[in-house]
């Protein structure tokens, strides 16, 4: 069972008519993404207040820098990364130097230094590497990760994941999902050979992005970047109804309790909160707080 697809053009039409000055469309905008970014700011700062001014300022970050957006881009992960901007912002101004996480989370992405360049936000793969060399990378890790998925290779992909994008070491990786060292060992090395021969197959110049001192930073911010293994909305709803089957239901709850992605758990939390009436009031009052800038970036 894999995870049903999405109309690709969706978002993009949906900017499109934003940057037209689409009032219909920026609230449709509003909708869909609001409770996933609150539940996103919620768990990461003390105040209710706080989290939603931290996502108006979002929305209004995404109008002002629309004419600058990579429509190519996933517009989730771009709102996603304005936010987390903003989170950085408001604890330079208090001088807090560690977002609140809420109980017994592992959430590695907000250990990461606010001053580094190691951000979502359209880092090169390596300081010297092309932008087509970071799409070609992009392609073949979702190429391998299909491939894994389609073989239902779910325990490869867990170790990978925690290897690649989470940055575990073996030792660690082995001891959380119970398995030999040297197995995740094999694994990583067949994953990085594997790798290396798409890499060879599509373009043979770029072999040194893999060399192997450097995959696993090379990868991870490929990985963080696109979100390779994030979970589609309707997967989450499956997951969150009990109507998910094996293996996905196992790797699904593996990469929001695990891995602890940071924006499938949001999703997750908007979804157990759909219904809620102060959602739908809040996502109205974002609309009608930012409606006007809609109207200045489009005079």
């Amino acid at each position: 069972m894999g995870e049903p697809t999405q109309p690709a053009n969706a978002d993009q039409f949906l900017v499109e008519e934003i940057s037209q000055g689409d009032q219909s469309a920026w609230r449709q905008l509003i909708d869909r993404f609001s409770g996933r970014l609150l539940a996103f700011a919620r768990a990461r700062t003390t105040s209710f207040s706080d989290a939603e001014d931290l996502v108006q300022e979002t929305f209004v970050g995404f109008l002002q820098s629309l004419a600058h957006f990579d429509r190519a881009r996933s517009l989730e992960t771009y709102l996603f990364t304005i936010l987390r901007y903003k989170l950085y912002d408001l604890l330079r101004q208090r001088k807090t130097n560690v977002i609140s996480e809420p109980p017994d989370s592992e959430d590695w992405w907000d250990r990461i230094d606010p001053g580094s360049t190691d951000t979502p936000s359209g880092v090169a793969v390596l300081a010297e590497a092309t932008e087509q060399q970071e799409q070609l990378l992009t392609e073949l890790l979702r190429q391998l990760i299909h491939e894994l998925r389609d073989r239902n290779a779910f325990q490869d992909l867990q170790v990978i994941e925690m290897v690649f994008y989470a940055g575990m070491r073996n030792l660690g990786v082995a001891d959380l999902l119970d398995i030999d060292q040297k197995a995740v060992a094999g694994i990583k090395f067949r994953a990085i050979q594997k790798l290396q021969k798409y890499l060879a197959e599509r373009d043979p110049d770029s072999l040194k992005c893999l060399d192997e001192s450097q995959a696993d930073i090379t990868v991870a911010r490929v990985w963080r970047e696109h979100r390779l293994t994030c979970l589609k909305r309707s997967t989450l709803g499956s997951y969150l109804l009990g109507v998910l089957d094996e293996p996905w239901h196992g790797y699904t709850q593996f990469h929001l309790d695990v891995v602890a992605c940071p924006m499938c758990v949001a999703n997750l939390s908007d979804l157990e909160a759909e219904q809620d009436e102060d959602a739908h009031a809040c996502a109205e009052d974002l609309f009608q707080s930012s409606v006007g800038f809609l109207s200045r970036t489009n005079g």
